[in-house]
């Protein structure tokens, strides 16, 4: 196992930082033995596409986990008061996680093409002129946002889910008879509960978003010029399309240090609301 996890982690890992401190391009393989310390880091600090595409990907990061939470937190709670067939609505809340990024990019880029897609056409029964879905800047943000919370909504669903079915009744049952509403029984019992299960759904999605390339590639490539590109597709294009390997590797590990920022702020979460349980 330790032999394993060297070859296939430990070393290309070693190798991707190392090349972060070399000017290694692929089509000049001689340049992975040049030292050349910091000056990748340095020319980033300095490189307005690099940090468009950082502030972008924050950006999205944060409206998509948000949106992800709000809509995931409401299906849980339906399914919830549902007593007939939950057990089949649960399996089919999966289902958007059944389908690959790649497959879910495919999919979405058909849906909001500008010709033949299916919203347009929706839109034209209706006397609506069409929509440049993934041709307008905002609009492709807004296109890809809406791609990647179909399929991940359902990890906040399926969690959220977990943690009300875990819920004590006694409290709720106390809260009602002291003659609180549904709005103060969800606010001051079931949401303290329920953030432990929130923060642990924010970490793994956190992660997901943060480093987010197939549904982009798939459905505008970065465009319309650059326009949406996140921090994998400009990584993605520096080191394969460009050939800088060495400053693509440079940016990875800025991207990395993003992801490990916003799982330790939420773990950081997780221990606060599972302090404030264990103290009520």
């Amino acid at each position: 196992t330790i032999i394993v996890l060297t070859c296939v982690v430990f070393l290309p890992l070693l190798l991707s930082l190392w090349t972060s401190f070399t000017p290694f391009k692929l089509t000049k393989p001689d340049t992975l033995y040049k030292f050349v310390g910091l000056r990748n880091y340095e020319r980033l600090i300095g490189d307005y596409d690099f940090w468009v595409a950082f502030g972008r990907t924050v950006l999205f990061l944060t409206i998509a986990l948000n949106l992800e939470l709000v809509f995931g937190l409401g299906i849980a709670l339906l399914i919830n008061k549902i007593t007939y067939a939950q057990k089949t609505l649960r399996t089919l809340m999966m289902f958007p996680m059944m389908f690959s990024p790649i497959l879910v990019g495919f999919q979405w880029k058909y849906i909001f093409n500008d010709n033949i897609g299916l919203l347009n056409n929706f839109l034209r029964e209706f006397g609506v002129s069409p929509k440049p879905w993934l041709v307008d800047a905002f609009l492709a943000n807004m296109s890809i946002m809406a791609a990647e919370i179909w399929s991940s909504t359902s990890v906040f669903a399926i969690l959220l889910l977990a943690g009300l079915m875990g819920i004590p009744k006694d409290p709720i049952e106390a809260a009602k008879v002291d003659g609180c509403n549904s709005w103060q029984v969800f606010k001051n019992i079931t949401l303290p509960f329920l953030m432990p299960f929130i923060f642990i759904a924010m970490t793994i999605r956190s992660l997901d978003v943060a480093r987010a390339y197939d549904i982009v590639q798939m459905m505008t490539g970065g465009g319309p010029a650059k326009r949406t590109e996140l921090l994998w597709t400009l990584i993605s294009r520096t080191g394969y399309v460009d050939a800088k390997m060495g400053l693509a590797n440079a940016m990875s590990y800025i991207s990395i240090f993003l992801s490990i920022a916003f799982t330790f702020f939420f773990f950081y979460k997780l221990m606060e609301a599972r302090k404030i349980l264990s103290y009520d």
